[in-house]
């Protein structure tokens, strides 16, 4: 073992050993940025980027475990990245395929995709769906696979099906406007039944959401990392973890 990589295991042991499991956030959304930037960095193609991407979320999913996190969204692929170009977009949809088919597969985790399913391919719909199936039962971590997701699509849907339940039911626009708050469109969100996230991760130095879970995270508080998503480390995690505790909500106020 080289002497940096003992002294990394050090730290990070000494950064989890001060962690308060009492302070952990319940529910972690994270923005899985930077695959490309690291694999030009790294003299490596797009794809390998992303396929190391892929390869880091089950390392990330099993700290959260160690650390009774609750509900991980990991922000895999934007309505925008739907514009890519074939020759990218069609392997990384591959991978994201072949992660998703990993997650269930593995047992731990309880998969439920979140985004919009029409934009999607009909292979990625099925695995997605498959997914979801698969793993219903688990009690482990709930895993949200944001695929095809965009925040403003997302309060959009939410809204459409607002008015749409309403419709089924009788109501006119006028009882629905009399009666809509916050709680009736949260109901219809992809996460609905879901905490809202504690907190909000984002590699790779850029300190912007993107649109990622725009309702959802009105309080959340957020963490970026400088870091891109494929050499994200564990004591990058424990960090943001250590940060989110030392901060006071004060949600909005």
């Amino acid at each position: 073992m080289k002497l940096r990589d003992l002294v990394y295991r050090l730290y990070a042991r000494r950064v989890e050993g001060r962690l308060d499991h009492a302070q952990v956030p319940k529910h972690i959304g994270v923005i899985l940025d930077g695959n490309r930037r690291w694999a030009r960095a790294d003299g490596r193609t797009t794809e390998q980027g992303h396929q190391a991407g892929a390869d880091k979320i089950q390392e990330l999913l099993g700290w959260c475990a160690e650390t009774d996190v609750e509900v991980v969204t990991l922000w895999m692929l934007s309505t925008d990245n739907l514009d890519r170009p074939a020759e990218e977009l069609n392997p990384l949809l591959g991978i994201i395929e072949n992660t998703v088919r990993g997650l269930a597969e593995d047992g731990r985790w309880r998969v439920h995709h979140v985004g919009t399913l029409d934009l999607l391919p009909a292979r990625t719909q099925r695995v997605l769906k498959e997914a979801e199936q698969a793993t219903d039962d688990i009690a482990g971590i709930l895993v949200n696979v944001a695929v095809g997701y965009g925040g403003r699509q997302e309060i959009a849907d939410a809204v459409r099906s607002l008015v749409l339940e309403a419709a089924e039911n009788g109501s006119s626009f006028e009882e629905l406007a009399e009666t809509v708050d916050v709680e009736h469109i949260s109901k219809h969100l992809y996460t609905r039944g879901q905490p809202d996230p504690d907190l909000v991760i984002r590699t790779s130095g850029e300190q912007r959401l993107s649109g990622f879970m725009l309702w959802q995270s009105a309080h959340s508080e957020y963490y970026f990392c400088e870091v891109f998503w494929p050499a994200f480390r564990k004591v990058d995690f424990l960090r943001a973890l250590r940060d989110y505790a030392a901060r006071h909500r004060r949600y909005g106020f």
